[in-house]
């Protein structure tokens, strides 16, 4: 797979706009994984940003949790690597954002349905 790759890149680095050579050559440039790996991470938060008009009682608290979790401790990691990964960084503080918030909705409505119970 590595061959082919570097094929697919060295036949793609001739049409790269000298604009954009930067980027390219990056250190966390589409040449390595640093790149790819956060470009499709960011299914993850346009998944979340989905889920955020589904009903809440369909929410599940451990998958947010989990979510939320994996969002901030990959924010921390990305910025003491070398080299410092921002579009890593920038992907997964949304991946949190959008699952507090989930969860914060999610527990809202455990807790008024326990009230609920109560009563």
């Amino acid at each position: 797979m590595s061959k082919l790759y570097k094929t697919v890149i060295t036949a793609c680095d001739r049409y790269v706009p000298n604009n954009l050579r930067p980027l390219w050559n990056h250190e966390a440039g589409p040449k390595t994984v640093f790149f790819w790996a956060p470009f499709f991470k960011w299914g993850l938060v346009i998944a979340g940003l989905g889920d955020l008009t589904r009903p809440v009682e369909t929410l599940s608290i451990p998958q947010s949790v989990s979510l939320a979790a994996t969002g901030i401790i990959w924010s921390r990691y990305s910025l003491v690597i070398i080299p410092k990964n921002y579009s890593l960084f920038s992907v997964n503080v949304f991946v949190a954002c959008t699952s507090l918030y989930q969860l914060s909705r999610a527990v809202r409505h455990a807790q008024e349905q326990k009230k609920l119970k109560e009563n």
